[in-house]
């Protein structure tokens, strides 16, 4: 008897298709900083979010609702941001991805979130972190 020969699927059927959507280096005033003389007045921060969503089997018709949409990610993080003082930058992203993965089509999210005017020889101090969806 001749052995059976079993041909992997190709990956385009095994894996979901995702597309990267992104917002580079979003420059906000943030009230943010553990330290007494941070809460003076606002800081700059940069923030930069990628998100892999998940593509849909449907058409997307040359139409804004049918994706991610990166205005609406851009509107999310100021409004987090003007939401009252934020001890650590830590924080500030944790919140950022919270919010990003409220959309069950994302399915990860990198947030970096860099104060910008902390030291005088540095161009930027920060975080970066990264989330995966509880949807897959």
């Amino acid at each position: 008897m001749q052995p059976k020969i079993v041909y992997p699927r190709p990956a385009s059927e095994i894996a979901p298709r995702i597309r990267q959507v992104f917002v580079r280096d979003l420059v906000l005033p943030c009230r943010i900083g553990a330290y007494r003389h941070e809460r003076s007045a606002p800081q700059r921060v940069r923030i930069n979010v990628n998100l892999a969503v998940l593509e849909s089997d449907a058409p997307i018709d040359d139409q804004l609702a049918n994706v991610v949409s990166y205005e609406k990610i851009i509107e999310g993080v100021r409004r987090v941001a003007q939401t009252g003082h934020i001890n650590l930058v830590e924080t500030l992203a944790e919140r950022v991805a919270a919010l990003s993965l409220s959309d069950p089509r994302v399915r990860s999210v990198r947030v970096r979130v860099e104060k910008l005017d902390v030291f005088p020889d540095a161009g930027s101090v920060g975080v970066e972190i990264e989330r995966h969806s509880a949807f897959g």
